[in-house]
């Protein structure tokens, strides 16, 4: 995929895909970051009936902030190296990446 068209599908919709971008001002690195849907929601979102006490709507899939690992656009295909899977801060993993490149002048 060229890198134009990369980057307008990258940062279409990001309400729904949580994608974004940073550019790091220690290093020039830019990283780009995509939240991985694993299909386990941490919570349930909606509201409790009253008479029954069950959780009804439906509130947490409307926007869930991630895209499917099949429809991942950070791929070595798509022309990306020194790929990360990791839980926790992306902004935390960017920081301590930034640190690493600046210690081994990498």
């Amino acid at each position: 995929m060229k890198r134009q068209e990369l980057l307008k599908r990258f940062l279409t919709r990001t309400d729904k895909t949580g994608r974004f971008i940073v550019s790091s001002k220690v290093t020039g690195i830019t990283y780009f970051i995509e939240p991985i849907d694993n299909g386990k929601p941490d919570k349930l979102w909606g509201d409790v009936d009253p008479a029954t006490n069950k959780l009804t709507g439906d509130y947490g899939n409307k926007t869930i902030g991630a895209v499917k690992e099949q429809d991942s656009l950070i791929t070595e295909n798509n022309g990306f190296t020194n790929i990360l899977t990791f839980k926790g801060s992306p902004l935390g993993v960017i920081d301590s990446r930034d640190k690493m490149y600046e210690r081994n002048k990498i």
